[in-house]
């Protein structure tokens, strides 16, 4: 399960496919050394994203 404390390095390892997700929220910069040790709630609180959403999409309860 992907919780707020997860991070996003660790996501996009076990899971590619979910990028588009965050893509979704405009984060563009995946790459990014610092984005990927992000937690979720980190990027979404940058990106002003709602986190309970992105989390419903990232565990596929959407």
């Amino acid at each position: 399960m992907i919780t707020k404390d997860s991070i996003i390095g660790d996501v996009l390892d076990k899971a590619p496919e979910k990028a588009k997700f965050f893509f979704e929220i405009g984060m563009h910069c995946l790459g990014c050394p610092h984005s990927r040790g992000e937690t979720i709630e980190q990027a979404c609180a940058v990106h002003g994203a709602d986190l309970e959403a992105l989390l419903k999409k990232l565990n596929g309860d959407d």
